[in-house]
């Protein structure tokens, strides 16, 4: 704490914070995150004040650094990603599904309430979809530091469900001695990739104490609440998780507008870390924060589509028609590439 203790580094911050009218901003966006220390050098930003920190700052260095042995060069992945074009990535669109059942309806309402709880959280504003903006939406301005926030929280609570819908149907896998139809290896890789999204955003900003609070309480509860959920009924589950990445395409749409805007000044030369380079296979030219949150937009319109078509599947006896081959490689079938990409997902006669 550089020899302030932290009654007096909170005080003086809320005193700062009075003198420039920034009260009113979220407690998670004030004290949720401290900057990466090679970003903060790149932009000449001084974090030697950093009273929300459990780490002094002659300790900071790289999170999560490469750890050097002496014959592992670098270890690699299962799940290589696929790669997405340049124009397959701007064509994703905010789309929405209609609820069409008691299912559908609790899916969808469960996932409005935990958006304005997480929106009040992390001090977001923006409209939701379909719906127009307030006069309080309208003069709310994302700046870099709120959006790295949000994007950290929501990437932690992203990455369970598949892990969670993956490793039930494992063990009933293994209970019934039958095989699962190839839903396993799609829900873990899910799971993998909302993660990576995590590591490659930590690779900017790095969780202070409040935030990794937020999150270890979110994660405990999120995670035993979709697991008994999952139980119950993994088609509501699964709708859920459409939802949920519904809502994920219409913030990274909100977030790549705001940086061609120009309201994101530090991002709009800002070079996307080298875990998202490598993960993606991002091109030479087109390795900026724009071009990451394209990727990353792309990856949750697809995560909308695959669920919301596991969710109109038998969840016991059909096979996953991201894992099957078709008679007739020539007709359009769903994919895990953006070559085709359906908002709404597939419906069962379109795919068996």
């Amino acid at each position: 704490m550089s020899g302030t203790t932290p009654s007096i580094c909170i005080y003086k911050s809320l005193l700062r914070g009075a003198a420039g009218g920034m009260l009113r901003q979220s407690t998670a966006v004030g004290t949720g995150l401290r900057g990466s220390p090679v970003l903060l050098h790149q932009f000449g930003i001084s974090n030697n004040r950093r009273c929300f920190s459990i780490t002094s700052p002659s300790r900071i260095k790289e999170y999560f650094p490469i750890v050097k042995t002496k014959h592992i060069v670098e270890t690699e992945t299962t799940w290589k990603h696929p790669v997405f074009t340049e124009s397959q990535m701007k064509d994703i669109t905010v789309a929405h599904r209609e609820a069409k059942n008691w299912s559908d309806w609790v899916a969808l309402g469960t996932v409005r309430l935990l958006r304005t709880a997480t929106d009040f959280a992390t001090g977001y504003k923006h409209p939701a979809a379909g719906k127009k903006a307030s006069a309080e939406s309208k003069d709310f301005h994302m700046n870099e530091h709120k959006w790295m926030v949000r994007f950290i929280f929501l990437e932690t609570v992203a990455g369970v469900p598949g892990m969670v819908g993956g490793m039930l149907r494992h063990l009933r896998s293994l209970r019934r001695m039958k095989r699962d139809m190839g839903w396993i290896e799609t829900l873990l890789e899910e799971a993998y990739n909302e993660r990576m999204h995590l590591l490659t955003f930590l690779k900017i900003r790095e969780p202070g104490w409040f935030m990794r609070l937020m999150v270890l309480g979110a994660q405990g509860v999120f995670f035993n609440g979709f697991f008994i959920s999952y139980l119950i009924s993994p088609r509501t589950c699964h709708r859920f998780v459409g939802y949920l990445e519904e809502e994920a395409v219409m913030t990274y749409t909100h977030a790549i507008k705001d940086l061609k805007d120009g309201k994101l000044p530090k991002w709009t030369n800002m070079q996307a870390p080298d875990i998202a380079i490598s993960y993606w296979k991002m091109p030479e030219g087109n390795q900026t924060m724009l071009d990451l949150l394209y990727y990353i937009r792309a990856d949750e319109a697809k995560h909308r589509e695959v669920n919301h078509t596991l969710a109109n599947l038998n969840q016991g006896t059909d096979p996953n028609p991201y894992a099957s081959k078709y008679d007739d490689p020539k007709e359009v079938r769903p994919t895990k590439t953006a070559e085709v990409v359906k908002p709404t997902g597939w419906e069962r006669d379109e795919v068996l």
